[in-house]
């Protein structure tokens, strides 16, 4: 079963634990004693299973981009379409998805708590964080322009991810491009390097960002696009700083 289907469908709204995996019960329509998920969120988290990450990845990128919707103040029909195709939603999991951003847009709760549950479920495997804060500029950038306040908002996720902020101008100018973008930025890299450090540290990106890896690690299939997508811009950096170099 496509893991939308799992979520919301009850068969694993829980398998995050913590506000996550609250939220989706609520929008299942259980009854959540919200006493349970207070505290420290590290102690919130019913398991590291590969179904609790995929669960928490999935969950996480609609509670967000509601949050960030409402952060922005509308939801553009664009991105709500991206939304749908970009993460290969079938149509008839739509309604539940739906739902699911609805119950989250209108919780009084800050994304603050959903997003370091993130932080503390991947700690070590910052290329997934990484890989749902790019799916997140994916959508802000659905009608053509990221606002001010989305990028305010993904900036402060990306905050609560545990990235830092290099980390995160990174996977921006991956979506912010110009013909001043920088590849060097891109890649993670700066000028002063020698070309076999930037080599072994594409070569690492490479290895780090590849989809298997990410899918392993906690990545739905669903959102391979995504993976495909960082994977294309990491390429596309080293091709510009090796013709520079002539490596």
């Amino acid at each position: 079963m496509a893991i939308w289907g799992k979520i919301l469908g009850g068969v694993a709204g829980f398998a995050a634990g913590g506000p996550l995996g609250a939220i989706a019960g609520a929008t299942l329509g259980h009854a959540i004693d919200s006493k349970k998920w207070a505290g420290n969120i590290t102690e919130n988290i019913s398991g590291n299973s590969l179904k609790s990450r995929q669960t928490a990845f999935t969950v996480a990128v609609v509670v967000l981009s509601a949050k960030m919707a409402k952060a922005d103040g509308h939801v553009t029909r664009d991105e709500i379409s991206a939304f749908k195709d970009l993460f290969d939603i079938p149509e008839n999991e739509m309604g539940d998805v739906g739902k699911l951003f609805n119950e989250a847009r209108k919780d009084s709760a800050g994304f603050e708590p959903y997003a370091r549950q993130i932080g503390s479920m991947f700690k070590n495997d910052q290329n997934v964080k990484e890989s749902l804060l790019a799916s997140l500029f994916q959508i802000a950038l659905a009608d053509g322009i990221i606002h001010q306040d989305e990028d305010k908002f993904l900036l402060e996720v990306a905050n609560c991810f545990g990235l830092s902020d290099k980390d995160f101008n990174r996977i921006r100018s991956s979506f912010i491009t110009s013909n001043k973008t920088d590849p060097y930025e891109l890649l993670g890299v700066n000028r002063k390097m020698s070309d076999s450090e930037i080599k072994n540290i594409y070569r690492d990106l490479i290895r780090k960002n590849h989809p298997d890896v990410l899918i392993a690690q906690g990545m739905p299939q669903e959102f391979i696009d995504t993976a495909n997508k960082k994977m294309a811009s990491i390429n596309a950096a080293y091709d510009l700083i090796s013709k520079e170099r002539s490596i």
